[in-house]
């Protein structure tokens, strides 16, 4: 194969110098709006407003569009023509295909349990108490942002940035769909002891016992959640 040598293509390529320093900045600005979704901080129907959170940022607009536009490619917003740029509402067939898509991915985590490093597990523990703690206060919006933490934490145990990185984006769209209910409570207390369950099971490198409890409350809470769009009379597209 032949040497990368020709002037004009360097030059071209020092060129880029400049938009891949663009580029950086707009994916960290992606991930701060993605995570603040992901603790459910931004909710569904949210206008973003470009000079409050450039100014607040203290990032160019054209840096927050480049982030937004990353943002709308993840299903984590929608632009609307004249009104601006907003966080998208998700619906029941949403919850479908992230389910779906979550048993996949945390199901091929936990089956590397058995060689997983201790620091893996022990993060696992440490974000699954400070979920039940978080509920034990009755502190349900924190409990939520535990619970995205402990699924991350499992996802890990696959040792796969890539995973966690399409994992992470999962999760902020299904964080998402927790605004759909009223009681939070009543949505995510059941889940605090399962959490435990499936802990103390990767904590023992019980990876086939494990990989079904996780599978059984994934489809539990897929299940409670398009119940509950149906409920609202919510179809499948919302």
């Amino acid at each position: 194969m032949g040497a990368l040598n020709d002037d004009g293509i360097l030059r071209r390529l020092e060129d880029d110098r400049g938009l891949l320093a663009r580029v950086n900045a707009a994916e960290q600005v992606a991930d701060v709006l993605r995570t603040r979704i992901l603790e459910g901080l931004l909710s569904p129907g949210t206008r973003l407003s470009e000079h409050s959170i450039s100014t607040a940022l203290g990032i160019s607009r054209n840096t927050l569009r480049e982030a937004f536009r990353l943002l709308s490619h993840e299903r984590l917003l929608v632009h609307q023509a004249h009104r601006g740029v907003f966080v998208r509402d998700v619906t029941a067939e949403d919850a479908r295909r992230l389910y779906q898509v979550r048993r996949v991915i945390e199901g091929a985590a936990i089956r590397e349990v058995a060689t997983a490093p201790d620091a893996a597990l022990a993060a696992i523990d440490a974000v699954e108490r400070e979920c039940a703690e978080a509920a034990a206060e009755g502190l349900w919006r924190e409990t939520g942002s535990a619970n995205m933490r402990f699924h991350l934490a499992v996802t890990d145990l696959a040792g796969n940035p890539r995973m966690t990185e399409i994992m992470r984006g999962v999760l902020a769209e299904v964080r998402l769909m927790y605004h759909i209910f009223d009681d939070r409570e009543r949505f995510q207390k059941p889940y605090v002891p399962l959490n435990r369950q499936v802990c103390d099971l990767l904590l023992a490198r019980r990876g086939e016992e494990a990989e079904r409890a996780m599978l059984d409350y994934l489809r539990r809470a897929e299940a409670q959640i398009v119940e509950e769009y149906a409920r609202l009379g919510a179809g499948p597209e919302g």
